[in-house]
């Protein structure tokens, strides 16, 4: 079998200056994010295959990369299902391992426990821009706080940390659950039917109000709850406050806590925010994973067209591993699509130290090599990036090469002294 040059589908490899772009970000995440009181941990890549399928994780679930159980364990001939086959997976997202984390060592941790996590996942996604069936994830979540300063902190912990790098004028869309499900049980619809609903109105970007109201008809729903469900959303946009609004509408039915806190949010990140953008209350914000019980929030990047990170309050999912729930709540940088967005907009590091690349013609003598490699010490002591190299026969070409990486100076060295 023919040995194969490229990288698996949806999987891909990083070049020099990505990588420099990345490894920056990083920095810049892991500072931000330090000053705010978050803690970096690592979990393993890979999952007992039941905490991944415990149906929670939504569309995801169905792309779980699934490992066969190995040695011993393994029995092909006797094996009648899937379960017989495979005891593990790699992780899809970075919160399921987070909370298995927590469930295990919280009596070490400090509450609330603030972390910081960053590593790849995999998903057997279908390959598009900006989506890879390995990617990195960043994530930072807040276990055992259960009031609103959780979200507060995660908001300004986040877009301080993109406008450091650079971005500005994006919108964070935030909602909350509990409207969701007030809205749809104040319109009729049967409680089994809300996730089914929820799918549907999360297209609403994509094919408005009308699309909506004809995929709920094409589902069976009563056309009666129908109209007042899309009554609720064109209310709202013809009233002043339209959170305020919904909250009227919805007396009775919405817990009066939900509207009044996504309020003390938004207000909250307006009055202390540190970088360019917009908070907004987003009643089609649906957010796709199950576990979530509170407020939810997603980026909205104009250079993207879509999200850039989201996140929201799953304050059941620990419950899951200990039989007891514990307040949490996380958001997640989108960051392979901004590297992505970064890389397209031509960004540079700023203050980056000096390059300097020292070409060095076959034949030098010793002491003549000995003492350019003293002089390159001494100039990375000096703080200036310096690469040593032999120089190529095509030195035109290289040269051109060291500069696409952002080499700006070149010390050339041959043979004989007078060449130089």
């Amino acid at each position: 079998m023919a040995l194969s040059k490229k990288p698996v589908t949806g999987m891909r490899d990083i070049l020099p200056g990505e990588m420099q772009i990345r490894d920056y970000v990083i920095s810049v995440i892991k500072e931000t994010y330090g000053r705010f009181g978050f803690t970096s941990i690592e979990t393993p890549c890979v999952e007992n295959i039941a905490n991944l399928s415990n149906k929670q994780g939504g569309e995801n679930e169905k792309l779980i990369f699934k490992i066969l159980k190995r040695g011993e364990k393994l029995k092909l001939e006797q094996a009648e299902t899937e379960e017989d086959l495979v005891d593990g997976g790699l992780r899809y997202d970075l919160t399921v391992p987070l909370v298995r984390y927590y469930s295990s060592h919280a009596n070490e941790l400090p509450s609330p426990f603030k972390a910081l996590q960053m590593g790849n996942v995999w998903r057997a996604d279908r390959p598009q821009k900006g989506r890879y069936r390995q990617f990195m994830q960043c994530d930072i979540d807040i276990l055992g706080e259960p009031s609103n300063l959780a979200e507060i902190e995660l908001i300004l912990a986040t877009t301080t940390t993109l406008g450091k790098l650079g971005f500005e004028n994006f919108r964070i869309r935030i909602n909350d659950r509990r409207i969701l499900k007030a809205m749809a049980a104040c319109s009729g619809f049967p409680e089994e039917s809300y996730d089914n609903v929820f799918i549907i109105l999360d297209k609403m970007d994509k094919i408005g109000i009308d699309g909506v109201a004809g995929e709920l008809e094409a589902s069976g729903f009563e056309a009666a709850g129908i109209r007042r469900y899309l009554e609720l959303f064109k209310g709202m946009e013809e009233a002043e406050d339209g959170l305020a609004y919904l909250a009227g509408e919805l007396e009775g039915v919405l817990e009066p806590e939900a509207a009044e806190g996504l309020t003390e949010i938004m207000e909250s990140v307006k009055a202390t925010k540190a970088a360019s953008f917009e908070i907004v209350f987003d009643p089609t914000l649906v957010r796709g994973m199950s576990y979530y019980t509170g407020t939810i929030f997603e980026i909205a990047m104009p250079e993207f067209g879509g999200s850039c990170g989201g996140g929201g309050r799953y304050d059941g999912m620990v419950g899951r591993f200990t039989g007891k729930d514990v307040p949490a709540c996380g958001f997640s940088i989108g960051f392979e699509r901004i590297i992505l967005i970064m890389m397209e907009n031509g960004f540079r590091i700023p203050g980056e130290n000096k390059r300097v690349a020292y070409l060095i013609e076959k034949g030098v003598a010793a002491e003549e090599l000995c003492r350019i490699m003293a002089q390159a010490q001494q100039e990375r002591e000096e703080g200036t990036q310096v690469l040593v190299a032999r120089m190529n026969k095509n030195k035109r070409f290289q040269k051109e090469q060291l500069a696409a990486e952002g080499y700006a100076e070149f010390r050339e060295f041959y043979r004989e002294p007078l060449k130089r």
